[in-house]
């Protein structure tokens, strides 16, 4: 069968790179075939997806080496137009692929952009809205919405073009658990009905294993270092020494003693036949006295503009020492929340810092003790190069010279951003400007510390890196609050899990707890970890295992 896509011996230089980001790539994509692209944070995996789509070289210029075709066809000879009809695309950003001044208008593009008859579009919009929860969304701006729902636009628009293949680009970073779920079944029907080809460049590689992939090809340093089936990657320890984090029921039944061969059913874990294991004790956690409240919000109520009550008589303190998770589905207020808590909205309410109230205090004062890295690395940005990006707040604050540059050489560090210190923002991926403006915020050492979603579209080295940096600021009496939908990063490293839904905090509790109550975790889109659905298989408790799987981790 003639390959759908064909790399051959193909290299690509960035004009602004000494090196090249690809390096002798030969791969074959087959029609119909569902293919995860995976690797760590700069091997080249989204750069590939580019030359697919065009957008490499028509936008991003650079020196092409080698041949890559489309049915036999050159691809790097037709425009990007024309690339559009063959290769639909939805980008990490998605802020940069809206088009529309409505939710509606934006699905619709690609329909009326092609001339198809008003009825024809209306239809199939509003089965795409439908289909992809947003029809109570339709005539809101897509700038508006929240993460997740952004991603649903932007899938919106992608599918409703029906090109033969299908290339997503992070498409899972800031989906909940279950908006994450309901669009992988959603993908695996589309392939089943349209026979599509479907490549996705992701780092949550575990939930992508749900579409039941063909192939998975693993890029380290611009070149193909695995391609191939997913169990003989599972089975390997190739995603280890990538730094790729592996499924975590794998990772537990390593621990408990059990053989992985590439001839078991590694990717789907209901599938996979299980020895005997048994479950060593480990002694439960003491629980130490409560720490000094940093930070406490009493009454904290907020409404956006011509829009219903968000927050109403909302409590919340948070102590030094503590690592939380936010939680909630798409569209729940977590990010609005997180800016009332920062100071960036207007709130009622009161304010308290350390047992003193300070609700009328500046913004200036605000941000000297509660700092916020916001979800869109984009939003944050104002300088050209890395350095002086993080440099900004320490500079605005009066700072020396020489106490800026040690400072931002290790939060650089930390943020594993040394390499790239005199690099423009502009040749960065989305996943290294995040890591920018986390960097950006920490060098000015706020007490509280608010993160959205800072670990999406990491990968598990630096993913390890910040959490690890994390926790020693709660080890110093910072207090970290993280929202996030990664449940896994929920359970390795929070302290409290706070779930959020229709304005209110409906669970404040460990993070064991919370995912041993299915109903709440249903009303708030989140899903257990595997964890727990290994613990099924072994019937063993899950609180148990997930106490032995923290304890293993702390020791490593």
């Amino acid at each position: 069968m003639l390959p759908l896509i064909q790399f051959k011996e193909f290299s690509f230089q960035y004009q602004s790179q000494a090196e090249p980001t690809l390096k002798d790539i030969n791969l074959d994509i087959q029609p119909g075939e569902k293919v995860a692209i995976i690797g760590p944070s700069g091997s080249g995996k989204s750069t590939l997806g580019q030359c697919l789509n065009g957008l490499v070289p028509h936008i991003y210029k650079g020196q092409i080496q080698g041949q890559l075709f489309f049915k036999g066809q050159d691809l790097l000879a037709s425009s990007i137009v024309e690339r559009s009809l063959l290769i639909s695309s939805i980008l990490q950003d998605t802020d940069g692929q809206f088009i529309g001044q409505t939710v509606a208008e934006d699905i619709a593009f690609a329909l009326e952009n092609d001339a198809v008859e008003t009825s024809a579009i209306r239809d199939k919009v509003a089965h795409w809205l439908e289909k992809l929860g947003l029809s109570d969304l339709a005539q809101q701006r897509p700038q508006d919405l929240s993460g997740g729902q952004k991603q649903a636009v932007g899938l919106g628009g992608v599918l409703i073009d029906e090109s033969p293949l299908l290339l997503f680009d992070e498409p899972l970073a800031n989906l909940d658990p279950q908006a994450a779920h309901e669009s992988l079944q959603l993908l695996g029907r589309l392939h089943e009905e349209t026979g599509s080809t479907l490549v996705i460049i992701e780092h949550r590689l575990e939930e992508v294993l749900e579409l039941g992939l063909d192939r998975i090809i693993l890029m380290e340093n611009g070149q193909i270092a695995f391609d191939g089936n997913p169990n003989q990657l599972l089975a390997s320890s190739l995603l280890t020494r990538a730094g790729i984090r592996e499924p975590l029921y794998l990772t537990v039944l390593r621990e408990l003693g059990m053989e992985l061969s590439a001839d078991q059913p590694l990717d789907h874990l209901a599938a996979l036949e299980l020895p005997q294991l048994s479950l060593p004790e480990v002694s439960p956690a003491k629980s130490g006295q409560e720490a000094e409240v940093l930070a406490q919000w009493t009454n904290l109520s907020f409404a956006y503009p011509g829009r219903p009550v968000l927050f109403e008589n909302l409590n919340l303190q948070l102590r030094q020492g503590e690592l939380v998770a936010l939680l909630g589905k798409n569209g729940t207020g977590k990010s609005t929340l997180a800016q009332l808590l920062s100071g960036y909205l207007p709130a009622q309410g009161q304010y308290c810092w350390q047992g003193q109230e300070v609700t009328d205090q500046s913004l200036a004062d605000r941000a000297n003790q509660v700092g916020y890295v916001l979800q869109n690395p984009n939003q944050m940005i104002s300088q050209t190069m890395i350095f002086d990006e993080v440099a900004r707040g320490l500079r605005l604050r009066g700072l020396v010279e020489a106490e800026v540059a040690t400072k931002v050489a290790a939060v650089l560090e930390i943020c594993g951003l040394t390499p790239f210190r005199n690099w423009p923002i502009s040749a960065l991926s989305y996943g290294q400007k995040k890591r920018v403006t986390i960097a950006a915020i920490l060098a000015l050492e706020p007490r509280v510390l608010i993160l959205d979603e800072p670990t999406a579209g990491q990968d598990q080295a630096h993913y390890r890196e910040m959490m690890d940096f994390l926790q020693e600021l709660a080890g110093l009496g910072h207090a970290i609050v993280m929202i996030t939908h990664d449940m896994q990063l929920m359970l390795e490293y929070a302290d409290r899990a706070l779930v959020l839904d229709q304005g209110k905090i409906i669970a404040d509790q460990d993070p064991r707890q919370l995912l041993s109550q299915p109903e709440l975790l249903a009303q708030a889109h989140l899903r257990t970890t595997s964890l727990f659905e290994l613990a099924a298989k072994l019937q063993a408790d899950p609180l148990a295992l997930s106490q032995f799987y923290q304890a293993r981790r702390k020791q490593v």
